[in-house]
């Protein structure tokens, strides 16, 4: 007997450690919040389950539909797993910290230390966009140390949108999900299809012969996932930017309320054209750098705390 698309029960046990309860997921994952049995710390346990293709049976068991699904189950469960062992060697104060994986029910799991805070998609559908420079410049540019870390050691994420950003306590980001994770040395013969997020991705990641995938890649996602921010609605997708590129400068749209330096950073990393944007990532931090005029700022340094009460109390 199947149960479609149900996660496990609190109190199932996974490994060593206990379910406490669902924390979300996709179309292809379930995070549980889980206690480590041997150290009764929480930790925040991934599942491989793409729902399309798989059901889960009455014991738990994660079961293929039927042999073609089976194939591309047996495929993502592999990614899954280079995943997690690129994870597991990747670490960045910027990055989800991966510290074990392992098989059950016939998937593969994924440990890894759980942070508390709030993803920044729920900030920006909570403001609808508006947030302040000050919370941009916190934000982001840890969050380009952490991606500049994973450039450095040959990799590329290529799923950088605002559900892949986790906000802790104070303001410090941490980059999640690296599903689309991605040699940065492959040439564009080797190269293969990639995950598409529409109006995050720039052009080359939607066909071979539109360009390689680079650092100037994520960095489209990064100058997208910025004016989101602003915006608080993704950008249009590059498929309709590259017909007919209606998409204003965020330099002319909002420079009433953010500094031109800024925008200037968000308009240059998201240039169709790959060669015209920043190259690597030190670009982007440096021209980031620019002084600005502090004129729309709250002062005080629980900015971030305020925040996050406010979103749960529904202000």
């Amino acid at each position: 007997m199947a149960r479609k698309n149900k996660p496990l029960r609190a109190g199932t046990q996974l490994d060593q450690y206990r379910i406490i309860r669902t924390l979300g997921g996709g179309g292809f994952s379930i995070v549980y919040l889980c206690r480590d049995e041997s150290t009764h710390k929480k930790v925040a346990i991934k599942e491989f389950i793409p729902f399309k293709i798989c059901s889960r049976d009455i014991d738990g068991e994660v079961i293929p539909q039927g042999e073609a699904e089976k194939d591309i189950f047996n495929a993502g469960r592999k990614n899954f797993i280079n995943e997690a062992t690129t994870l597991s060697k990747c670490k960045h104060p910027n990055i989800v910290n991966v510290v074990n994986f392992f098989q059950a029910n016939g998937t593969s799991y994924m440990v890894m230390v759980y942070e508390e805070g709030t993803n920044l998609q729920t900030y920006i559908k909570a403001r609808k966009g508006h947030l302040s420079e000050k919370f941009l410049r916190t934000i982001f540019p840890p969050l380009m140390q952490g991606l500049k870390y994973i450039h450095d050691n040959g990799l590329l994420h290529l799923d950088i949108k605002p559900g892949n950003v986790h906000v802790r306590p104070g303001g410090s980001p941490l980059l999640i999900d690296f599903g689309a994770v991605h040699s940065i040395h492959s040439s564009r013969r080797s190269q293969h299809s990639q995950i598409v997020t529409p109006g995050f991705s720039p052009i080359e990641q939607y066909e071979i012969g539109k360009g390689y995938v680079g650092p100037w890649t994520d960095i489209y996602a990064l100058g997208a996932t910025m004016r989101a921010c602003i915006e608080g609605t993704s950008p249009p997708t590059a498929l309709e930017r590259s017909k007919k590129d209606a998409m204003k400068p965020a330099s002319v749209l909002y420079k009433k309320h953010y500094s031109e330096p800024l925008l200037k950073v968000i308009d240059w990393a998201m240039e169709m054209d790959q060669m015209l944007r920043p190259q690597k990532i030190d670009d982007l931090l440096e021209a980031l750098a620019a002084p600005y005029a502090d004129g729309h700022e709250q002062d005080g340094e629980n900015m971030f705390d305020r925040l996050v009460n406010n979103l749960k109390r529904g202000i």
